[in-house]
C-alpha cells in the first residue's frame, strides 16, 4: 500500500558492509524480520538506485537493536561507511531544534505565541510590516509566510508570501529567524548558540558527535557527497554550506550519524527531557498539508511531520542537503522507529520503500 505519509517528503537511504550477525528485529506490527532479509533488500536497492554509503538504525521497544552501515563514504578513495561516518542530517535538523526551542519555552525565556520581533526585529523583512505578526508557532509549523530560502525567489529577496499564520508553506528562512532570536535571547554568537544546543540537547541525552556547527571530529569522519550518478559533489569550493562555515543552521546543518540520533528518538519516545505540556505542543496538529484519495490526512507539527487515523501516533522527517539525504520515522506508542542516512540524493525514494518493506514483512506472516 502507497504511504500517504510520504507524500511530502525530503529524505533518506544508501549501501554495504555490515556490523552485526544475523539476529531478529521486529517490524511495527511486532512480527519478526531477520537481519539477512533486511540487509539482502538493502543492498538490492541500493545497487539499482546507485547509492554510495548508507548507515541505519532500528529501534524496538525504545532500543537500538539492528545498526549495519554498507558501501562507500569516500568512493575515490575506497573507503568503507563506518559507525564512526558522520552525515548531514539537512531538514532532520528542524525536528530536534524545535525540541531544543522548546526548553527556551519551558524557561520562560520564549513564548510560542509572541511575535519574534518584540524579541529581535529582523532588518531583511522589516520593510513589509506584516512580519511583526510572525510567533515561534508559526515559524516551527511553517506558518509564517516567509519562503523556503530567498535565493530560490526570483529576485533573490526575503519576502512574505502571504500573511503570517493563514497557509502553510515549508519555510527555513523561518526557523532561521528563529535561530537568530535564540541567539539574540543568549547574548551570545552562533558558536555561543552550538554550545547551549550542546548543553540542553545532545550532553544530556548522550549525543556525542551531533553538532549544528562542524568540528575537528565531524570533518575528518564525514562522508563526501554524492549527486544522482553517483559523481562526486565538490564541497570544499562550491558546496551549498560554504558561504555558512561556522554558522547555526537551525533548519538545515545538523550532523550526525544513526546510533547518536536514535538516542533523540528515543527520548522523544519515552517522552524525556521536556514536559508532557510542551510534548503536547510539539506533536499538535497545525498545518495540514495533504489529504490522499483514502481520506489520511498529513499533517506538520512543530517540526515533524505526522498523520491521522491508523498513523497518528507515527512522526517523522527527511532531509535533503546536496549529495545527502536521510530519513527517520518512529512510532511513539509503540517504541519503534528507524533512522538511515545516506551520501546520495535518493533518500526519499529508498525511505519510502524501506517503510513499504516493513510493511511487506507484516502482510507476509
Amino acid at each position: 500500500m502507497t504511504k500517504l505519509l510520504y507524500l511530502f517528503c525530503l529524505i533518506i537511504i544508501a549501501t554495504g558492509c555490515e556490523t552485526q550477525d544475523s539476529t531478529i528485529i521486529q517490524n511495527l506490527k511486532g512480527f519478526e524480520v531477520s537481519t539477512d532479509s533486511i540487509n539482502a533488500f538493502l543492498r538490492s536497492r541500493m545497487d539499482t538506485l546507485n547509492i554510495p554509503g548508507l548507515s541505519i538504525a532500528v529501534i524496538n521497544e525504545g532500543k537500538v537493536v539492528y545498526h549495519q552501515t554498507f558501501g562507500y563514504a569516500d568512493l575515490g578513495k575506497e573507503l568503507p561507511v563506518t559507525e564512526k561516518t558522520i552525515f548531514e542530517g539537512a531538514s532532520m535538523s528542524k525536528s530536534v531544534f524545535a525540541f531544543f526551542v522548546m526548553t527556551y519555552v519551558e524557561e520562560g525565556k520564549l513564548d510560542l505565541d509572541r511575535p519574534l520581533y518584540e524579541y529581535l526585529p529582523y532588518q531583511d523583512i522589516a520593510y513589509d510590516e506584516r512580519y511583526k505578526k510572525i510567533t515561534a508557532r508559526m515559524v516551527l509549523s511553517h506558518r509564517s509566510g516567509l519562503p523556503n530560502w530567498r535565493e530560490n525567489e526570483e529576485d533573490g529577496k526575503l519576502k512574505l508570501k502571504f500573511e503570517p499564520g493563514t497557509a502553510y508553506e515549508y519555510s527555513g528562512e523561518g526557523y532561521q529567524y528563529l535561530a537568530m532570536v535564540l541567539k539574540h535571547i543568549e547574548g551570545s554568537d552562533w558558536k555561543g548558540l552550538e554550545t547551549r544546543f550542546q548543553d540542553r540537547v545532545a550532553k544530556p541525552l548522550g549525543m556525542e558527535h551531533t553538532v549544528f556547527i562542524p568540528t575537528a571530529y565531524t570533518n575528518k569522519n564525514k562522508a563526501e557527497p554524492y549527486n544522482g550518478q553517483g559523481q562526486w559533489i565538490d564541497w570544499k569550493n562550491d558546496y551549498w554550506y560554504k558561504k555558512d562555515k561556522g554558522k547555526f543552521v537551525a533548519p538545515a546543518s545538523i550532523l550526525s550519524e544513526p546510533i547518536d540520533f536514535s538516542k533523540w528518538m528515543i527520548a522523544i519516545m519515552g517522552k524525556k527531557g521536556l514536559s508532557e505540556k510542551s510534548y503536547v505542543e510539539l506533536f499538535k496538529h497545525h498545518s495540514k498539508m495533504s489529504t490522499s484519495s483514502t481520506g489520511i490526512s498529513v499533517y506538520y507539527t512543530l517540526g515533524f511531520i505526522t498523520a491521522d487515523k491508523h498513523y497518528s501516533s507515527t512522526y517523522f522527517h527527511g532531509g535533503n542537503n546536496e549529495g545527502f539525504t536521510c530519513w527517520y520515522l518512529m512510532d511513539v506508542d509503540k517504541n519503534w522507529g528507524y533512522v538511515l542516512f545516506t551520501n546520495s540524493e535518493f533518500g526519499e525514494k529508498l525511505g519510502n520503500e524501506v517503510w513499504d518493506y516493513f510493511e511487506r514483512e507484516y502482510q507476509a506472516q
